[in-house]
């Protein structure tokens, strides 16, 4: 008992802090026990409960504005072909997404710029689109794309520091381009997928991307397979 007593008595105390600042950021005053109940023991007799209670305020009951800018579109190298009277096709999120992963993993292998095989890797990276699904479906999964960019460039430099945003290069500029005019050309309602990209990037003959996937046994056959898959009327991304 006389120990219970001595813990009340300390938690009665009020706190003082040296900080002012945090005085007035918290405004602390005390911590207070009342007895609430009683727990029996055998062995240390009647102990005696308490409830807590505090006037502890939270640092700041106002929450800070995040902006966020998020977009909707890819980069053209010619915003002209959409004529005035056309429906301007979307991306989907899924393309976007992939897109962003391209970025980062063109950062992580440490190449100066984003090229097809880093857009490879980000379509497989974002995992849940249809394209991706393809790739696994035919055995390309990322764990080998990644081996066979390492083979194709060999170690990074660990010295050398890839741009925050690495500019595009020909090859993928051309595969944005090719899924736009493929959606135009189509005159289909939706959006421009993932799948969209990953057809425009075979046809890079001569990109890092498309020989990746050649030497993982992609071919023209199954290209046409999946083109037919996203000329179909209807094809959206899988949700």
């Amino acid at each position: 008992m006389a120990a219970a007593a001595a813990a009340h008595s300390l938690w009665a105390t009020s706190i003082r802090t040296t900080r002012p600042e945090y005085k007035q950021q918290f405004n602390l005053t005390q911590f207070t026990l009342t007895p609430h109940n009683a727990l029996r023991s055998q062995w240390l007799g009647t102990i005696p409960t308490y409830k807590f209670a505090s006037n502890l305020k939270p640092l700041s009951t106002k929450h800070p504005h995040i902006n966020v800018t998020i977009s909707f579109s890819l980069p053209t190298a010619n915003p002209e072909r959409v004529s005035a009277t056309e429906k301007i096709p979307k991306w989907s999120s899924k393309a976007i997404k992939s897109f962003a992963m391209g970025e980062l993993e063109a950062r992580k292998i440490k190449s100066p710029t984003t090229g097809t095989e880093a857009l490879l890797m980000g379509i497989l990276i974002e995992g849940t689109n249809f394209a991706s699904k393809f790739l696994r479906a035919n055995g390309i999964t990322l764990l080998k794309v990644r081996d066979e960019i390492l083979k194709m460039r060999g170690k990074p430099d660990m010295y050398f520091f890839s741009p925050e945003h690495p500019p595009l290069t020909e090859a993928v500029q051309r595969t944005l381009d090719w899924a736009i005019d493929e959606k135009l050309k189509s005159g289909a309602n939706g959006e421009i997928t993932t799948s969209h990209l990953l057809v425009g990037l075979w046809r890079q003959e001569e990109s890092p991307g498309r020989q990746v996937l050649a030497a993982l046994e992609f071919s023209d056959e199954k290209a046409k397979e999946l083109h037919s898959l996203i000329s179909q009327p209807g094809f959206v991304e899988d949700s």
